[in-house]
């Protein structure tokens, strides 16, 4: 298993868990925090497999990404009592599967020969168009529209994976980089409270 594939399966399982954490606090049944848990962790790679051709989509050629899924929210269904003290850990687990998403779904469009602004349209829905589907589900504006630093953290992330690409530096080593930017502003925008401004009125 590569460090890539790990943290991959670690972002999806954050990711379930912010899926069906919104379900519980919305007093949905259990089968909606499958639901939520699935779709948050599965539906931006599935739309984007969908958008580029490649078919089926990663989540059914590899179950695992399917039972990590269903286990971390069923857990959660039956655990949220106890796991409220997590709540703010998950955030960080969030900025790990944030830049894992990123530079995944990014790769795979440049795989796919993809110009600039594709791939990096690419990269920034795998990271969140599954949480838009669950805060829609939810009743919420989804969190890209808000004034919280998420979408242009991964918008960030994602052009830089594309310009290192076109340069001499390993792909391994370029995706690291392009992740650990999308992580550390994330991360950085939760410690410090930094949010993208409004329109004045």
């Amino acid at each position: 298993m590569n460090l890539l594939y790990f943290l991959d399966l670690v972002g999806t399982a954050a990711f379930a868990a912010s899926g069906a954490w919104a379900a519980v606090r919305n007093r949905m049944d259990l089968f909606g925090v499958l639901v939520l848990g699935l779709v948050t962790a599965t539906g931006g790679g599935t739309l984007r497999d969908l958008l580029l051709g490649d078919t089926p989509p990663f989540c059914l050629k590899d179950e695992n990404y399917l039972y990590i899924s269903f286990g971390v929210a069923l857990a959660v269904f039956f655990l949220h009592p106890w796991l409220k003290a997590l709540a703010h850990p998950l955030l960080y687990f969030d900025a790990v599967g944030l830049g894992t998403f990123v530079v995944i779904g990014t790769g795979k469009a440049l795989s796919f020969h993809m110009g600039f602004l594709g791939a990096v349209m690419m990269g920034v829905m795998t990271a969140t168009a599954g949480g838009m589907v669950r805060d829609v589900l939810s009743n919420q504006v989804p969190l890209i529209l808000r004034r919280e630093i998420y979408a242009s953290a991964c918008l960030a992330g994602a052009a830089l994976l594309v310009l290192l690409d076109k340069t001499p530096l390993p792909q391994p080593l370029a995706a690291l980089a392009a992740a650990l930017v999308v992580i550390a502003l994330r991360l950085l925008a939760i410690r410090y409270n930094w949010a993208l401004p409004r329109a004045r009125g």
